[in-house]
């Protein structure tokens, strides 16, 4: 379920990646009967599958003006309503909103914990981007190491005197290394949401995708406050497992230097049904009111700076080179 990027790809090599994602989703909803799905659920699939097929390349969608005298409405951003990539997204977000449960998140806190996979540095862990398209974005269709660096320099230039925060731009989708382990886009990508709770209005596609998880049957978890307390702070919360929840831990368990508005940045940067829906306030400590700005501020630049125009990372690479030097050196375990 990961598009593998490089470089320009035939139109065929495009369609089986979101097609991979249907067939999971058949497959995880019919087990040994995926080979022969009911009639019913043919022809429903079959004007998905068309649409996927013939629909415009996701590359030349979505992206904003750099220019901000022509750059297109805001409100074109995270388009959840229609585009071309939208088949691809909805089924990411269907697979998340069944299979994310309290369960499955405490099984992969405890598979990725040690973090024992892998030993590297964050340039090598930027690199390893290169790879890897975010089947949950519906606003672009490129590698997220560009991302990675547009965002960090959109902040360098809106904060110049805040290195650290230039860091955060490069750092905060690193988890998303995952999904080059094996891991699938729906519990690597997209947005998170607190599980062992009633999902609350903003979550996206909230009324369509959560039917079928299992935890909204379990009345320890399907009221407002679930297995929570008011009030009880986010770092109590659950969170749904994914990139940034991954990386929030590594860079605990490798000491980085960064304050504390670093780490609740790349924590809960996807979390948009709190920093950006309003949701989730009841579950809220005043630590977390306090932290939400800075959330909200880096969240521009990880929206808004996506565009076409990507960067001449070999000229970036010294500055935050020297950054990492100074915040995480050296090589760090994953």
């Amino acid at each position: 379920m990961v598009t593998h990027y490089r470089g320009p790809r035939p139109r065929g090599q495009m369609v089986s990646s979101h097609l991979c994602n249907l067939w999971a989703y058949i497959y995880m909803n019919l087990g040994p009967q995926a080979s022969h799905p009911p009639a019913s659920l043919a022809r429903a699939l079959l004007p998905l599958r068309m649409k996927v097929a013939v629909s415009p390349d996701p590359s030349l969608v979505y992206r904003p003006d750099v220019d901000p005298d022509t750059a297109k409405d805001k409100g074109s951003f995270r388009n959840y309503t229609s585009g071309p990539l939208l088949d691809r997204v909805f089924i990411t977000y269907k697979l998340m909103h069944t299979y994310q449960t309290v369960d499955f998140v405490r099984k992969k806190h405890a598979q990725f914990g040690g973090f024992s996979y892998k030993k590297m540095t964050i340039m090598e862990a930027v690199d390893m981007l290169d790879h890897l398209v975010d089947e949950s974005d519906p606003d672009v269709d490129f590698p997220n190491s560009f991302h990675a660096f547009q965002t960090a320099e959109g902040i360098r230039k809106a904060h110049p005197d805040k290195d650290w925060f230039h860091l955060v731009g490069l750092l905060h989708d690193l988890g998303k290394v995952l999904a080059l382990w094996g891991e699938p886009q729906w519990a690597v990508v997209g947005d998170t949401f607190p599980v062992g709770c009633r999902p609350q209005a903003s979550v996206v596609f909230c009324d369509s995708t959560f039917q079928d998880n299992p935890d909204l049957r379990d009345p320890r978890y399907s009221t407002e406050f679930g297995m929570y307390q008011p009030h009880c702070g986010l770092e109590n919360v659950l969170m749904s497992w994914g990139h940034d929840e991954y990386l929030y831990q590594m860079m605990r368990f490798n000491k980085f230097s960064l304050p504390e508005e670093a780490f609740h940045m790349i924590r809960f940067h996807s979390f948009y049904p709190w920093h950006t829906g309003g949701d989730y306030r009841q579950l809220c400590s005043q630590q977390d009111l306090d932290m939400l700005p800075w959330v909200q501020e880096f969240n521009k630049f990880d929206l808004y700076t996506k565009c076409p125009d990507l960067p001449d990372v070999s000229k970036l690479r010294p500055y935050y080179q020297a950054l990492v030097d100074k915040y995480c050196p050296g090589v760090l375990s994953w």
